[in-house]
Protein backbone atom coordinates (compact mmCIF):
# COMPACT_ATOMS: atom_id res chain seq x y z
CA UNK A 1 0.00 0.00 0.00
CA UNK A 2 1.52 3.00 -1.18
CA UNK A 3 1.48 6.59 0.80
CA UNK A 4 2.36 9.87 -0.88
CA UNK A 5 3.89 12.65 1.43
CA UNK A 6 4.58 16.32 0.38
CA UNK A 7 5.78 18.30 2.70
CA UNK A 8 6.37 22.21 2.75
CA UNK A 9 10.61 21.93 3.64
CA UNK A 10 10.99 20.48 6.42
CA UNK A 11 10.66 20.03 10.40
CA UNK A 12 12.64 22.91 11.79
CA UNK A 13 14.15 24.01 14.95
CA UNK A 14 15.08 27.59 15.81
CA UNK A 15 17.10 28.28 18.88
CA UNK A 16 18.11 31.40 20.54
CA UNK A 17 19.43 31.61 24.84
CA UNK A 18 16.00 32.56 25.93
CA UNK A 19 12.99 31.08 22.81
CA UNK A 20 12.92 27.57 21.11
CA UNK A 21 10.79 27.36 18.10
CA UNK A 22 9.18 24.16 16.91
CA UNK A 23 7.71 24.11 13.74
CA UNK A 24 6.47 20.55 11.94
CA UNK A 25 5.95 20.41 8.13
CA UNK A 26 2.57 18.74 7.50
CA UNK A 27 1.61 17.03 4.33
CA UNK A 28 0.27 19.54 1.69
CA UNK A 29 -1.66 16.56 0.22
CA UNK A 30 -3.82 16.84 2.82
CA UNK A 31 -7.21 19.18 3.17
CA UNK A 32 -5.20 22.39 5.70
CA UNK A 33 -4.19 21.14 9.31
CA UNK A 34 -2.37 23.62 11.08
CA UNK A 35 -1.94 24.74 14.71
CA UNK A 36 0.22 27.49 16.34
CA UNK A 37 0.72 27.82 20.00
CA UNK A 38 3.04 29.12 22.81
CA UNK A 39 3.85 26.31 25.62
CA UNK A 40 3.06 26.52 28.53
CA UNK A 41 3.96 23.14 30.37
CA UNK A 42 7.16 22.78 29.17
CA UNK A 43 8.97 19.74 31.51
CA UNK A 44 5.54 17.52 30.60
CA UNK A 45 5.21 18.11 27.35
CA UNK A 46 8.98 17.22 26.57
CA UNK A 47 9.24 14.15 28.64
CA UNK A 48 5.88 12.76 26.89
CA UNK A 49 6.63 13.65 23.53
CA UNK A 50 10.15 12.01 23.81
CA UNK A 51 7.93 9.12 25.43
CA UNK A 52 5.98 8.78 21.97
CA UNK A 53 9.53 8.39 20.29
CA UNK A 54 10.22 5.54 22.31
CA UNK A 55 7.26 3.92 21.18
CA UNK A 56 8.14 5.05 17.45
CA UNK A 57 11.66 3.42 17.55
CA UNK A 58 10.48 0.76 19.91
CA UNK A 59 11.09 -2.86 17.89
CA UNK A 60 11.57 -5.58 20.62
CA UNK A 61 11.69 -8.79 17.67
CA UNK A 62 14.36 -11.31 18.52
CA UNK A 63 17.35 -10.93 16.44
CA UNK A 64 19.68 -13.45 16.37
CA UNK A 65 23.38 -13.15 16.44
CA UNK A 66 25.22 -12.37 12.65
CA UNK A 67 27.51 -15.28 12.72
CA UNK A 68 28.99 -14.24 9.03
CA UNK A 69 31.88 -13.11 9.91
CA UNK A 70 32.66 -16.22 12.38
CA UNK A 71 31.88 -18.47 9.76
CA UNK A 72 33.89 -16.73 7.73
CA UNK A 73 36.78 -16.71 9.75
CA UNK A 74 36.44 -20.81 10.87
CA UNK A 75 36.19 -21.36 6.69
CA UNK A 76 39.40 -19.80 6.76
CA UNK A 77 40.85 -21.75 9.28
CA UNK A 78 39.40 -25.37 7.97
CA UNK A 79 42.88 -26.39 6.34
CA UNK A 80 45.04 -25.52 9.61
CA UNK A 81 42.38 -27.30 11.58
CA UNK A 82 42.30 -30.50 8.76
CA UNK A 83 46.30 -30.45 8.94
CA UNK A 84 46.66 -30.64 13.14
CA UNK A 85 43.91 -33.83 13.14
CA UNK A 86 46.32 -35.15 10.01
CA UNK A 87 48.96 -35.39 11.82
CA UNK A 88 47.48 -36.52 15.53
CA UNK A 89 45.46 -38.78 13.84
CA UNK A 90 47.52 -40.28 10.59
CA UNK A 91 45.46 -43.47 11.15
CA UNK A 92 42.13 -42.05 9.79
CA UNK A 93 43.51 -40.02 6.89
CA UNK A 94 41.23 -41.36 4.55
CA UNK A 95 38.58 -40.91 6.74
CA UNK A 96 39.42 -37.44 7.24
CA UNK A 97 40.18 -36.71 3.58
CA UNK A 98 36.68 -37.89 2.26
CA UNK A 99 34.87 -35.66 5.39
CA UNK A 100 37.09 -32.42 3.80
CA UNK A 101 35.82 -32.88 0.33
CA UNK A 102 31.98 -33.53 1.85
CA UNK A 103 32.83 -30.27 4.02
CA UNK A 104 34.50 -28.22 0.87
CA UNK A 105 31.51 -29.13 -1.28
CA UNK A 106 29.04 -27.47 1.83
CA UNK A 107 31.16 -24.40 2.19
CA UNK A 108 31.37 -23.70 -1.30
CA UNK A 109 27.45 -24.23 -2.12
CA UNK A 110 26.37 -22.51 1.45
CA UNK A 111 29.11 -19.60 0.39
CA UNK A 112 28.31 -19.29 -3.74
CA UNK A 113 24.06 -19.21 -2.47
CA UNK A 114 23.99 -17.28 1.09
CA UNK A 115 27.33 -15.13 1.44
CA UNK A 116 26.15 -12.54 -0.97
CA UNK A 117 22.92 -12.09 0.97
CA UNK A 118 24.54 -12.00 4.04
CA UNK A 119 26.77 -9.99 3.12
CA UNK A 120 24.40 -7.28 1.30
CA UNK A 121 22.09 -7.99 4.32
CA UNK A 122 24.95 -6.22 7.03
CA UNK A 123 26.28 -3.77 4.62
CA UNK A 124 22.53 -2.54 4.72
CA UNK A 125 21.97 -2.45 8.59
CA UNK A 126 25.47 -0.85 9.21
CA UNK A 127 24.22 2.08 6.23
CA UNK A 128 20.65 2.51 8.03
CA UNK A 129 21.90 3.12 12.11
CA UNK A 130 25.14 4.40 11.58
CA UNK A 131 24.82 6.73 8.56
CA UNK A 132 20.98 7.49 7.97
CA UNK A 133 19.15 6.84 11.05
CA UNK A 134 15.78 8.81 9.69
CA UNK A 135 15.18 5.94 7.53
CA UNK A 136 14.05 4.34 10.86
CA UNK A 137 11.00 6.47 11.19
CA UNK A 138 8.84 4.06 8.85
CA UNK A 139 5.93 6.44 9.01
CA UNK A 140 5.50 9.76 10.05
CA UNK A 141 3.67 10.72 13.11
CA UNK A 142 -0.21 11.00 12.74
CA UNK A 143 -1.29 14.48 14.15
CA UNK A 144 -4.99 15.41 14.32
CA UNK A 145 -6.09 18.60 15.26
CA UNK A 146 -9.50 19.35 17.03
CA UNK A 147 -11.37 21.99 18.84
CA UNK A 148 -10.63 20.60 22.46
CA UNK A 149 -6.99 19.31 21.76
CA UNK A 150 -4.28 18.34 19.65
CA UNK A 151 -3.14 14.58 19.97
CA UNK A 152 -0.24 12.79 18.12
CA UNK A 153 -0.85 8.79 17.32
CA UNK A 154 2.30 6.48 16.23
CA UNK A 155 2.87 2.65 15.78
CA UNK A 156 6.25 0.76 16.90
CA UNK A 157 8.14 -0.75 14.10
CA UNK A 158 7.62 -4.57 15.40
CA UNK A 159 4.09 -3.78 15.43
CA UNK A 160 3.19 -4.39 18.79
CA UNK A 161 3.05 -1.14 20.48
CA UNK A 162 0.96 1.79 20.16
CA UNK A 163 1.27 5.39 21.58
CA UNK A 164 -1.12 8.01 21.72
CA UNK A 165 -0.15 11.59 23.00
CA UNK A 166 -3.23 14.08 23.80
CA UNK A 167 -2.52 17.38 24.70
CA UNK A 168 -5.69 19.91 25.85
CA UNK A 169 -5.56 23.42 24.69
CA UNK A 170 -4.32 24.24 28.61
CA UNK A 171 -1.10 22.69 27.93
CA UNK A 172 -0.42 25.89 25.98
CA UNK A 173 -0.10 29.50 27.54
CA UNK A 174 -1.55 31.22 23.95
CA UNK A 175 -2.65 29.55 20.44
CA UNK A 176 -2.77 31.81 17.25
CA UNK A 177 -4.42 29.91 15.05
CA UNK A 178 -5.56 25.95 14.45
CA UNK A 179 -7.60 24.05 11.18
CA UNK A 180 -9.05 21.31 12.41
CA UNK A 181 -8.46 17.97 10.83
CA UNK A 182 -5.60 15.03 10.71
CA UNK A 183 -2.50 15.29 8.64
CA UNK A 184 0.89 13.42 8.77
CA UNK A 185 4.11 15.39 9.86
CA UNK A 186 7.42 15.40 9.09
CA UNK A 187 9.83 14.19 11.83
CA UNK A 188 13.41 13.38 12.18
CA UNK A 189 16.05 11.91 14.55
CA UNK A 190 17.58 15.46 14.56
CA UNK A 191 14.04 17.14 15.56
CA UNK A 192 13.78 14.65 18.47
CA UNK A 193 16.83 15.72 19.76
CA UNK A 194 16.16 19.19 19.69
CA UNK A 195 13.22 18.88 22.08
CA UNK A 196 15.67 17.53 24.63
CA UNK A 197 16.81 20.96 24.69
CA UNK A 198 13.17 22.67 26.21
CA UNK A 199 13.48 24.26 29.39
CA UNK A 200 11.03 26.10 31.56
CA UNK A 201 12.78 29.35 31.52
CA UNK A 202 12.61 29.68 27.11
CA UNK A 203 9.84 30.47 25.22
CA UNK A 204 8.72 27.88 23.50
CA UNK A 205 6.17 28.00 19.96
CA UNK A 206 4.67 24.91 18.76
CA UNK A 207 3.68 25.26 15.26
CA UNK A 208 1.95 22.94 12.53
CA UNK A 209 3.17 25.11 10.03
CA UNK A 210 0.15 26.95 8.23
CA UNK A 211 2.45 28.42 5.61
CA UNK A 212 2.83 25.06 3.76
CA UNK A 213 -0.44 25.73 2.27
CA UNK A 214 -0.08 29.19 0.96
CA UNK A 215 3.31 27.99 -1.85
CA UNK A 216 1.53 28.82 -4.87
CA UNK A 217 1.84 25.69 -8.04
CA UNK A 218 4.84 26.66 -9.44
CA UNK A 219 6.95 26.65 -6.59
CA UNK A 220 6.22 22.47 -6.21
CA UNK A 221 9.71 21.95 -6.49
CA UNK A 222 10.46 23.54 -3.26
CA UNK A 223 8.70 20.99 -1.77
CA UNK A 224 9.52 17.25 -0.38
CA UNK A 225 8.08 14.84 -1.42
CA UNK A 226 8.15 11.43 -0.01
CA UNK A 227 6.36 7.98 -1.42
CA UNK A 228 6.65 5.20 1.29
CA UNK A 229 5.17 1.96 0.09
CA UNK A 230 3.77 0.15 3.72
CA UNK A 231 2.96 -3.06 4.25
CA UNK A 232 -0.77 -3.95 4.60
CA UNK A 233 -0.63 -4.95 8.72
CA UNK A 234 0.62 -1.21 9.27
CA UNK A 235 -2.56 0.09 8.59
CA UNK A 236 -4.08 -2.67 10.25
CA UNK A 237 -2.96 -2.35 13.27
CA UNK A 238 -3.70 1.07 14.00
CA UNK A 239 -7.37 -0.08 12.91
CA UNK A 240 -7.25 -3.33 15.40
CA UNK A 241 -5.73 -0.65 17.98
CA UNK A 242 -9.27 1.17 18.07
CA UNK A 243 -11.37 -1.82 18.29
CA UNK A 244 -9.62 -3.06 20.62
CA UNK A 245 -9.91 0.02 22.91
CA UNK A 246 -14.03 -0.52 23.15
CA UNK A 247 -13.86 -3.50 24.42
CA UNK A 248 -14.63 -4.36 27.86
CA UNK A 249 -11.78 -3.97 30.13
CA UNK A 250 -10.71 -4.14 33.76
CA UNK A 251 -9.86 -0.89 35.15
CA UNK A 252 -7.04 -0.75 37.34
CA UNK A 253 -5.51 2.50 38.98
CA UNK A 254 -1.93 2.59 39.98
CA UNK A 255 0.12 5.07 41.87
CA UNK A 256 3.21 6.44 40.06
CA UNK A 257 5.32 5.18 42.41
CA UNK A 258 3.49 1.64 41.90
CA UNK A 259 4.97 2.01 37.97
CA UNK A 260 8.17 3.12 39.38
CA UNK A 261 8.51 -0.47 41.44
CA UNK A 262 7.00 -2.55 38.55
CA UNK A 263 9.96 -0.98 35.86
CA UNK A 264 12.57 -1.21 38.91
CA UNK A 265 12.21 -4.84 39.45
CA UNK A 266 12.14 -5.72 35.81
CA UNK A 267 15.62 -3.27 35.15
CA UNK A 268 17.24 -5.28 38.08
CA UNK A 269 16.60 -8.74 36.99
CA UNK A 270 17.13 -10.71 33.86
CA UNK A 271 15.15 -13.62 32.60
CA UNK A 272 16.64 -16.04 31.40
CA UNK A 273 13.93 -19.04 30.77
CA UNK A 274 9.93 -18.99 30.95
CA UNK A 275 7.47 -17.82 31.64
CA UNK A 276 7.83 -14.08 31.76
CA UNK A 277 4.20 -12.79 32.52
CA UNK A 278 3.03 -10.79 35.01
CA UNK A 279 0.45 -11.86 37.09
CA UNK A 280 -2.14 -9.27 38.38
CA UNK A 281 -4.06 -10.38 41.15
CA UNK A 282 -7.28 -8.19 41.81
CA UNK A 283 -9.49 -8.23 44.76
CA UNK A 284 -12.23 -5.59 45.62
CA UNK A 285 -11.31 -2.92 48.30
CA UNK A 286 -7.69 -4.41 48.48
CA UNK A 287 -3.99 -3.07 47.12
CA UNK A 288 -3.32 -4.71 44.06
CA UNK A 289 -1.01 -7.41 43.82
CA UNK A 290 1.80 -7.90 40.68
CA UNK A 291 3.51 -11.56 40.53
CA UNK A 292 6.37 -11.63 38.22
CA UNK A 293 7.78 -15.10 36.67
CA UNK A 294 9.49 -16.70 36.43
CA UNK A 295 11.71 -15.79 39.74
CA UNK A 296 8.18 -14.77 41.26
CA UNK A 297 8.62 -11.76 43.08
CA UNK A 298 5.57 -10.26 44.52
CA UNK A 299 4.84 -6.81 44.06
CA UNK A 300 1.93 -5.54 46.23
CA UNK A 301 1.26 -1.60 45.62
CA UNK A 302 -0.50 -0.07 48.83
CA UNK A 303 -1.31 3.15 47.25
CA UNK A 304 -3.23 0.87 44.65
CA UNK A 305 -6.56 -0.15 45.46
CA UNK A 306 -8.61 -2.09 43.38
CA UNK A 307 -12.50 -0.29 43.13
CA UNK A 308 -13.59 -3.14 40.78
CA UNK A 309 -16.67 -5.45 41.82
CA UNK A 310 -15.70 -9.29 41.13
CA UNK A 311 -11.68 -10.65 42.28
CA UNK A 312 -9.77 -11.53 39.23
CA UNK A 313 -6.26 -12.79 38.33
CA UNK A 314 -5.52 -11.36 34.96
CA UNK A 315 -2.32 -12.22 33.48
CA UNK A 316 -0.13 -10.24 30.42
CA UNK A 317 3.54 -10.57 28.81
CA UNK A 318 5.29 -8.28 26.86
CA UNK A 319 6.21 -6.07 29.51
CA UNK A 320 9.74 -5.21 28.73
CA UNK A 321 7.94 -2.70 26.60
CA UNK A 322 6.26 -0.53 29.70
CA UNK A 323 9.83 0.79 30.09
CA UNK A 324 8.86 3.43 27.58
CA UNK A 325 6.84 4.46 30.93
CA UNK A 326 9.43 5.67 32.49
CA UNK A 327 10.04 9.16 31.35
CA UNK A 328 6.67 9.80 31.83
CA UNK A 329 6.53 8.71 35.93
CA UNK A 330 8.05 11.81 37.27
CA UNK A 331 5.58 14.36 35.33
CA UNK A 332 2.09 11.76 35.72
CA UNK A 333 -0.36 12.33 38.59
CA UNK A 334 -1.60 8.90 37.84
CA UNK A 335 -1.53 5.85 36.05
CA UNK A 336 -4.94 3.84 34.31
CA UNK A 337 -4.46 0.11 33.39
CA UNK A 338 -6.81 -1.72 31.18
CA UNK A 339 -7.06 -5.49 30.85
CA UNK A 340 -8.90 -7.09 28.46
CA UNK A 341 -7.84 -10.30 30.16
CA UNK A 342 -5.07 -13.12 30.34
CA UNK A 343 -3.13 -13.01 26.56
CA UNK A 344 -5.14 -9.93 25.57
CA UNK A 345 -4.17 -6.41 24.92
CA UNK A 346 -3.91 -3.95 27.82
CA UNK A 347 -3.87 -0.30 27.62
CA UNK A 348 -1.47 2.01 30.18
CA UNK A 349 -3.07 5.72 30.21
CA UNK A 350 -1.08 8.18 32.13
CA UNK A 351 -2.77 10.97 33.45
CA UNK A 352 -0.39 14.32 33.31
CA UNK A 353 -2.87 16.93 34.16
CA UNK A 354 -4.07 18.95 30.91
CA UNK A 355 -2.15 15.63 28.66
CA UNK A 356 -2.63 12.24 28.85
CA UNK A 357 -0.59 9.60 27.00
CA UNK A 358 -2.13 5.95 25.99
CA UNK A 359 0.23 3.24 25.29
CA UNK A 360 -1.47 0.29 24.16
CA UNK A 361 0.05 -3.30 23.56
CA UNK A 362 -0.76 -6.14 21.92
CA UNK A 363 -1.06 -9.88 24.43
CA UNK A 364 2.69 -10.26 23.57
CA UNK A 365 5.58 -8.58 22.02
CA UNK A 366 5.20 -11.42 18.62
CA UNK A 367 1.58 -11.30 19.01
CA UNK A 368 1.20 -7.63 16.91
CA UNK A 369 -1.70 -5.86 16.52
CA UNK A 370 -2.01 -6.19 12.69
CA UNK A 371 -1.39 -9.81 11.79
CA UNK A 372 -2.66 -12.31 15.12
CA UNK A 373 -5.36 -10.16 16.77
CA UNK A 374 -9.02 -9.40 15.24
CA UNK A 375 -9.99 -7.47 17.90
CA UNK A 376 -12.26 -5.95 15.10
CA UNK A 377 -14.48 -9.47 15.49
CA UNK A 378 -15.03 -9.10 18.56
CA UNK A 379 -16.24 -5.53 18.80
CA UNK A 380 -19.90 -4.28 17.92
CA UNK A 381 -20.92 -5.64 15.11
CA UNK A 382 -24.65 -4.17 14.18
CA UNK A 383 -25.54 -4.44 10.88
CA UNK A 384 -26.32 -0.63 10.28
CA UNK A 385 -27.28 0.58 6.72
CA UNK A 386 -25.51 3.48 4.87
CA UNK A 387 -27.79 6.06 5.53
CA UNK A 388 -27.43 5.96 9.03
CA UNK A 389 -24.01 5.61 8.75
CA UNK A 390 -24.02 8.88 6.88
CA UNK A 391 -25.78 10.34 9.45
CA UNK A 392 -23.96 9.15 12.61
CA UNK A 393 -20.88 10.85 10.74
CA UNK A 394 -22.24 13.51 9.44
CA UNK A 395 -23.32 14.48 13.14
CA UNK A 396 -19.87 13.96 14.14
CA UNK A 397 -18.09 15.81 12.20
CA UNK A 398 -20.23 18.86 13.71
CA UNK A 399 -18.35 18.45 16.99
CA UNK A 400 -15.55 16.32 16.28
CA UNK A 401 -15.71 14.39 18.97
CA UNK A 402 -18.86 12.88 20.84
CA UNK A 403 -19.84 10.58 22.96
CA UNK A 404 -21.96 6.96 22.15
CA UNK A 405 -24.88 8.02 24.08
CA UNK A 406 -24.86 11.73 23.46
CA UNK A 407 -24.87 11.16 19.73
CA UNK A 408 -28.05 8.54 19.68
CA UNK A 409 -30.22 10.75 22.24
CA UNK A 410 -29.22 14.01 19.47
CA UNK A 411 -30.25 11.52 16.44
CA UNK A 412 -33.01 9.82 18.16
CA UNK A 413 -30.95 6.55 16.89
CA UNK A 414 -30.58 3.74 19.68
CA UNK A 415 -27.26 2.99 21.36
CA UNK A 416 -26.58 -0.09 19.32
CA UNK A 417 -27.42 1.77 15.63
CA UNK A 418 -24.84 4.32 17.20
CA UNK A 419 -22.30 2.12 17.91
CA UNK A 420 -22.65 -0.32 14.82
CA UNK A 421 -22.06 2.91 12.69
CA UNK A 422 -19.10 4.15 14.61
CA UNK A 423 -17.28 0.80 14.43
CA UNK A 424 -17.39 0.28 10.80
CA UNK A 425 -15.80 4.01 10.60
CA UNK A 426 -13.55 3.01 12.75
CA UNK A 427 -12.47 0.12 11.26
CA UNK A 428 -12.62 1.61 8.12
CA UNK A 429 -9.73 4.05 9.47
CA UNK A 430 -11.85 6.87 9.37
CA UNK A 431 -12.76 7.23 13.60
CA UNK A 432 -10.87 6.62 16.82
CA UNK A 433 -12.01 6.06 20.14
CA UNK A 434 -10.25 8.41 23.00
CA UNK A 435 -9.66 6.17 25.63
CA UNK A 436 -8.91 8.62 27.92
CA UNK A 437 -12.30 10.66 27.82
CA UNK A 438 -14.61 8.13 26.68
CA UNK A 439 -15.35 9.39 23.55
CA UNK A 440 -14.94 8.47 19.48
CA UNK A 441 -13.38 11.04 17.76
CA UNK A 442 -12.88 12.19 13.98
CA UNK A 443 -9.85 11.37 12.30
CA UNK A 444 -8.96 10.51 9.06
CA UNK A 445 -5.87 7.62 8.92
CA UNK A 446 -5.43 8.53 5.24
CA UNK A 447 -6.50 10.96 2.58
CA UNK A 448 -7.93 8.56 0.45
CA UNK A 449 -10.32 5.70 1.43
CA UNK A 450 -8.63 2.93 2.58
CA UNK A 451 -8.41 -0.58 0.34
CA UNK A 452 -10.73 -2.34 2.96
CA UNK A 453 -11.04 -5.57 0.34
CA UNK A 454 -7.34 -5.70 1.75
CA UNK A 455 -7.25 -4.94 5.18
CA UNK A 456 -10.48 -6.30 6.06
CA UNK A 457 -9.80 -10.28 6.06
CA UNK A 458 -5.89 -10.46 7.07
CA UNK A 459 -6.99 -14.46 7.62
CA UNK A 460 -9.93 -16.66 6.58
CA UNK A 461 -11.75 -17.38 9.81
CA UNK A 462 -14.55 -14.46 8.72
CA UNK A 463 -14.52 -15.68 5.26
CA UNK A 464 -14.54 -19.66 6.57
CA UNK A 465 -17.56 -18.50 8.63
CA UNK A 466 -19.20 -16.82 5.59
CA UNK A 467 -18.72 -20.15 3.33
CA UNK A 468 -20.34 -22.04 6.84
CA UNK A 469 -23.52 -19.97 6.80
CA UNK A 470 -23.71 -20.00 2.72
CA UNK A 471 -23.31 -23.79 3.13
CA UNK A 472 -26.59 -24.04 5.88
CA UNK A 473 -24.18 -25.33 8.39
CA UNK A 474 -24.83 -23.50 11.46
CA UNK A 475 -28.05 -23.98 13.38
CA UNK A 476 -28.14 -21.07 16.14
CA UNK A 477 -30.32 -20.03 19.24
CA UNK A 478 -30.36 -16.91 20.72
CA UNK A 479 -31.22 -15.83 24.73
CA UNK A 480 -31.81 -12.88 25.83
CA UNK A 481 -30.89 -11.95 29.47
CA UNK A 482 -32.82 -9.27 31.86
CA UNK A 483 -29.35 -7.12 31.74
CA UNK A 484 -29.40 -6.62 28.20
CA UNK A 485 -26.73 -9.21 27.30
CA UNK A 486 -27.04 -11.94 24.63
CA UNK A 487 -26.24 -15.74 24.91
CA UNK A 488 -25.77 -17.29 21.54
CA UNK A 489 -25.29 -21.25 21.36
CA UNK A 490 -25.64 -23.79 18.86
CA UNK A 491 -23.66 -25.87 16.34
CA UNK A 492 -21.65 -25.49 13.16
CA UNK A 493 -21.01 -28.39 11.00
CA UNK A 494 -17.69 -28.28 9.48
CA UNK A 495 -15.87 -30.81 7.75
CA UNK A 496 -17.69 -34.02 8.50
CA UNK A 497 -17.16 -32.80 12.50
CA UNK A 498 -19.93 -30.95 14.31
CA UNK A 499 -18.59 -28.09 16.75
CA UNK A 500 -20.57 -26.56 19.73
CA UNK A 501 -18.95 -22.27 20.04
CA UNK A 502 -20.90 -20.61 22.53
CA UNK A 503 -20.85 -16.52 22.52
CA UNK A 504 -21.86 -13.97 25.20
CA UNK A 505 -22.39 -10.34 24.54
CA UNK A 506 -23.10 -7.21 26.53
CA UNK A 507 -26.00 -4.88 25.82
CA UNK A 508 -23.65 -3.26 23.16
CA UNK A 509 -23.04 -6.44 21.61
CA UNK A 510 -19.23 -6.86 22.53
CA UNK A 511 -18.01 -10.25 22.58
CA UNK A 512 -17.51 -10.48 26.79
CA UNK A 513 -17.46 -14.68 26.68
CA UNK A 514 -16.48 -17.44 24.22
CA UNK A 515 -15.59 -20.57 24.13
CA UNK A 516 -15.82 -23.88 21.24
CA UNK A 517 -14.47 -27.79 20.90
CA UNK A 518 -12.41 -26.54 17.74
CA UNK A 519 -8.83 -26.68 18.16
CA UNK A 520 -8.52 -23.09 17.07
CA UNK A 521 -9.84 -22.21 20.67
CA UNK A 522 -8.54 -24.84 22.33
CA UNK A 523 -5.00 -23.46 21.55
CA UNK A 524 -5.80 -19.68 21.31
CA UNK A 525 -8.95 -18.95 23.37
CA UNK A 526 -10.06 -15.27 22.76
CA UNK A 527 -6.22 -14.18 22.93
CA UNK A 528 -6.31 -14.45 18.28
CA UNK A 529 -10.09 -13.83 18.24
CA UNK A 530 -13.01 -15.91 17.51
CA UNK A 531 -12.61 -18.65 15.58
CA UNK A 532 -15.31 -19.39 12.64
CA UNK A 533 -17.25 -21.27 14.18
CA UNK A 534 -18.27 -18.55 16.65
CA UNK A 535 -18.15 -15.70 14.14
CA UNK A 536 -20.77 -18.03 11.85
CA UNK A 537 -23.05 -18.36 15.05
CA UNK A 538 -23.06 -14.49 15.69
CA UNK A 539 -24.11 -13.77 12.24
CA UNK A 540 -26.69 -16.45 11.70
CA UNK A 541 -28.35 -14.88 15.01
CA UNK A 542 -28.05 -11.53 13.56
CA UNK A 543 -29.32 -12.62 9.81
CA UNK A 544 -32.19 -14.32 12.21
CA UNK A 545 -32.85 -10.43 13.79
CA UNK A 546 -32.66 -8.77 10.59
CA UNK A 547 -35.06 -11.20 8.86
CA UNK A 548 -37.54 -10.81 12.12
CA UNK A 549 -37.72 -7.16 13.24
CA UNK A 550 -39.51 -6.02 10.36
CA UNK A 551 -42.23 -8.53 11.33
CA UNK A 552 -42.25 -7.44 15.05
CA UNK A 553 -42.42 -3.93 13.93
Amino acid sequence: MQFDYRYAGSSRVATSPGHTGLAFAPDTLRAPTYFVGHLGQHLPFREAISALHDVVVSDLRFTPKDRTEYEAWLQQQEAAFLADALARHAGVTERISATKAELNSLWRTEAAVMKPYWDARKRFYDFVYKKYRDFLFVLDPVITVHPDEIFFECFSQDESSYGRLGCSYEVFEQIDEFACGTTNIDYSADLYNEFQKIRSYKSTQFKVDPSGFEVETEHEDTYKEVKIDLPDSWVRGFLQVSSAMTLPARRVDLHPMDVHNILFILKRRKEREGPRSMRYHLTPGAPVRIVFEPWNVELECPRSIYRGDTPDEIRVWGRRRLMILERLIPVAKSFSVFLLGTGLPSFYLADLGSMSFTLGLSGWTTNDWSRMGNFDLMAPRARVDADTQLRVVTALRETWQEAPQSLAQRLGLARSEVLGALGAYTQAGRAMYDLNKGVYRLRELSREPLPMDRLRFANEREAAAERLLEAGAVDARLEHRRDGSTVHTGTVRDGGTVYTPRLVLDADQRIIEGSCTCSFFVRNKLMKGPCEHMIALRRANERHLDLVSPLLN
